[in-house]
C-alpha cells in the first residue's frame, strides 16, 4: 500500500464509525459490558473525536506532509504496541501513527479495551488487501522492531526491562490541570466540567487539580459541576465518591461537595475519582513558571492555554507525553 491508499482506508475506516452499522453497535454494546467505565455516551464522544480530529483526509494529509512521509515505506518495521485501557479507544492513536507511517504493527490489547480495536481493525482487514500480517494482536510481544507501550509508573519500570534494548516509547502516568483567574463565566466553568468529568476522569488529559486565586468563591464552578450530577447514578463512580468523602470526614479533612464532586486542597496533581484537587496562588508568573519543572502534566487548560472543554478532544499532534509519536517512527 501507498501513502494515498493508506490515507483512503483511514477516511473510509471514519465514515464506518459514523454508521449505524449493526455490527459496530454490537461491538460498542460489548465493550460497555464488559466495562462498566466505559458508558454508550462516553463510547460515543471518543469515537466521535476519533473521526473528526484523526480520519479526516485533510487533516491526515496535512499530517503525513508535515514529516515527509514518502510514499511507499522503504523498510518496514514491526512495532509492538502495548495498549492502556483507561477510556475508550485510547490507544486508537498508536495504532494510527503506525499504519500511517506503512509499519507493520503487533497489538497487545488491554484486558479493558479490547473489543473495539479488535472490530475496528476487522473491518479495515476486510474491506482491503492489507497483508494478513500487517495488523496482528498477540498476548505476548516478542521479536518486534521496537515498542510502545502505556502504562502506569509501576508497569513502565517492567516495559524498560523488557524493551529496553529496542529502539522504545514508553508512556507512564500523567494528568492535567486547569488554571482559573477568577473571572471564568458560567459557560466556561461548564466546560471546564467536561474536561474534569468526561470518562468519570480517568484519562491523562482530564483535569484532576484546578489552580485559583486566593480567595477564589468556588460556588459558581460547584452549581455548574451540577450538569454531571447523573454520574451519581454509576454505581463504580458512586462508590469511590462515598469512599473518598467517609476517607475525608474520618481524617477531619476540609472539602466542598456536590452530588458528583469533593473538592480538597491538596498540592498533588493527581487526584482520585470523583475528586478534584485545588490549590490556591498569588502570582500566576510564578505558578507558570513552577509548571514548566513539572513532568507529569499532559495538559494544561485556562484562558492562556487549552480553552476550556477542548483538553478531550486531542488533535492528531497531540501526543501523549508530549513525544512525537510519528518522529519516533519515521525515523526507524
Amino acid at each position: 500500500m501507498n501513502l494515498q491508499q493508506r490515507i483512503k482506508l483511514l477516511v473510509e475506516l471514519g465514515d464506518y464509525i459514523l454508521s449505524e452499522d449493526p455490527l459496530l453497535r454490537a461491538a460498542k454494546d460489548k465493550a460497555a459490558a464488559e466495562n462498566s467505565w466505559f458508558t454508550p455516551g462516553f463510547i460515543e464522544k471518543a469515537v466521535a473525536n476519533i473521526v473528526k480530529e484523526f480520519l479526516q483526509k485533510d487533516k491526515l494529509e496535512a499530517w503525513a506532509n508535515q514529516y515527509g512521509l514518502p510514499d511507499q515505506n522503504p523498510s518496514p518495521k514491526n512495532i509492538g504496541i502495548v495498549m492502556a485501557g483507561n477510556i475508550p479507544l485510547v490507544g486508537f492513536h498508536d495504532f494510527l501513527s503506525v499504519f500511517i507511517t506503512g509499519h507493520r504493527q503487533t497489538i497487545k490489547p488491554s484486558s479493558k479495551d479490547q473489543t473495539l480495536i479488535r472490530h475496528l481493525v476487522q473491518k479495515l482487514n476486510l474491506s482491503s488487501s492489507i497483508p494478513p500480517d500487517h495488523i496482528s494482536f498477540s498476548g505476548m510481544l516478542k521479536g518486534c522492531d521496537g515498542y510502545i507501550a502505556t502504562g502506569s509508573n509501576n508497569s513502565a519500570g517492567y516495559f524498560e526491562y523488557y524493551f529496553g534494548r529496542y529502539p522504545h516509547l514508553i508512556r507512564r502516568n500523567r494528568t492535567s490541570i486547569a488554571i482559573l483567574d477568577g473571572y471564568e463565566t458560567r459557560e466556561e466553568l461548564e466546560k471546564l466540567a467536561d474536561d474534569v468529568y468526561l470518562y468519570f476522569g480517568l484519562g491523562c488529559r482530564n483535569v484532576t487539580k484546578v489552580l485559583v486565586p486566593e480567595g477564589y468563591d468556588f460556588l459558581a464552578m460547584l452549581e455548574s459541576f451540577k450538569k454531571y450530577d447523573f454520574l451519581a447514578d454509576h454505581n463504580k463512580y458512586i462508590n469511590n465518591y462515598d469512599y473518598q468523602l467517609a476517607v475525608m470526614v474520618l481524617n477531619k479533612k476540609y472539602y466542598m461537595s456536590n452530588r458528583s464532586i469533593l473538592l480538597t486542597e491538596d498540592r498533588s496533581a493527581f487526584s482520585p475519582i470523583s475528586v478534584l484537587h485545588y490549590e490556591y496562588y498569588r502570582d500566576p508568573d510564578a505558578v507558570l513558571q513552577g509548571l514548566e519543572e513539572e513532568k507529569d502534566i499532559q495538559c494544561i487548560v485556562g484562558k492562556k492555554h487549552i480553552p476550556f472543554g477542548e483538553a478531550q478532544y486531542p488533535s492528531l499532534t497531540d501526543y501523549a507525553d508530549g513525544v512525537d509519536t510519528l518522529e519516533f517512527l519515521r525515523k526507524l
